[in-house]
């Protein structure tokens, strides 16, 4: 915030306030495309460890350490995964204490800062789950995408793809219950992603773009042997995921689609990340007409997949609590298209966290919906 703050003052003294607002809401639109996973999300605050055990840790109390679930807890050279709130035990009135499911490196130490995050497990599914996998290459427009593949014996692959601020690593908290399913996975990094080719702006196109990399990885899994594909996303991800069924060439493949928390409004999504990296309020405008310039999709229309257009059985994951995708979008989608979409709202969830705030539910939900799809 300082820099855009002093980018502003700089630029008003040199070119007039007008020039300067616009170069501010393009520096500020490219912050907003390039999310990380060290980046701050909307509701996304600095934690600190106040005490930590072997099966318990104390955090500073806030929504986020009162949500339910399972989560990453990252940062200060360290990551851990913390289970639910446990309830009777003496703790600071300024803190909250969850079960400590494991610290995967580093030491947890009173004054560490950190942060909740989706992303559960670190590593690749051979070391963080026990999972037989190889390291595949998809051939992609811009290059080869690294994968890993999870060998299945059915022949219905689901093919997963992550979203915002997170990594291909994401996707491994559902591993377990595809592979207890005897379903091949194929999970993918895209362009941009660490490993994967960059494309010439750095920017996220919140999936207008990197729709093609999955379209990618739909006809890697047809060449080898898949004869229907459901395709799983969270985040932008999901919103990869309608983009394909929409419009691949392949499509008449996709048996299904399993979408967390899809970006469904771009506009609203770009304002909430600019929002969190603390660009003025004043500023969010520019900043929306300036990620329409940079990336040329129009960020305040309609989103380009038409509901209309669907044909496929649709379970959707969502919170009402989303801060970067409004849950709004995902319950019109659900009312135009009911006969196609199951709708099962996560209470208390952030942001592509369905799975993270009520395992047992979302695993049940999806033996439902993956049954017949088999």
């Amino acid at each position: 915030m300082r820099l855009v703050t002093a980018a502003a003052v700089a630029a008003t003294t040199v070119i007039g306030a007008g020039a300067a607002a616009v170069a501010v809401g393009r520096y500020a639109g490219d912050i907003a495309l390039k999310p990380s996973p060290d980046d701050p999300f909307p509701g996304d605050s600095r934690l600190t460890v106040h005490s930590a055990t072997e099966n318990r840790i104390a955090l500073t109390r806030s929504l986020a350490t009162l949500r339910p679930g399972t989560y990453g807890l990252t940062g200060s050279g360290c990551h851990a995964v913390v289970g639910d709130v446990v309830h009777g035990v003496p703790h600071p009135a300024d803190a909250v204490v969850r079960r400590l499911v494991r610290v995967t490196h580093g030491t947890l130490k009173p004054g560490n800062r950190m942060r909740l995050t989706p992303q559960v497990h670190v590593g690749n599914p051979r070391d963080a789950l026990g999972l037989d996998c190889a390291d595949v290459d998809v051939p992609g427009e811009l290059g080869a995408l690294p994968a890993w593949f999870l060998p299945g014996v059915r022949d219905t692959w689901v093919i997963t793809v992550h979203g915002l601020g997170t990594t291909r690593e994401h996707p491994m908290v559902v591993m377990p219950f595809l592979h207890r399913h005897r379903l091949p996975v194929l999970d993918l990094a895209y362009r941009n992603d660490v490993g994967a080719p960059r494309t010439a702006d750095g920017l996220s196109h919140l999936g207008d773009t990197e729709w093609r990399d999955l379209d990618a990885a739909i006809r890697y899994a047809v060449r080898y042997g898949a004869q229907d594909i459901v395709l799983y996303g969270w985040s932008t991800g999901a919103t990869m995921a309608l983009r394909a069924a929409a419009h691949s060439a392949l499509r008449a493949r996709i048996s299904g689609l399993v979408l967390d928390s899809p970006v469904l409004d771009r506009g609203a999504t770009i304002r909430a990340l600019a929002a969190a990296r603390r660009v003025p309020r004043v500023l969010l405008p520019l900043v929306v007409r300036a990620a329409e310039g940079a990336t040329g999709m129009p960020v305040d229309r309609p989103d380009s997949v038409d509901p209309d257009g669907l044909n496929v059985p649709i379970l959707l994951f969502h919170g009402p609590d989303d801060l970067i995708a409004p849950w709004s979008a995902s319950r019109s989608l659900a009312a135009r298209r009911a006969d196609l979409v199951t709708l099962q709202p996560v209470p208390h969830a952030p942001h592509a966290a369905m799975w993270n705030a009520d395992p047992t539910g979302c695993e049940e939900a999806l033996r439902r919906f993956l049954t017949p799809l088999m």
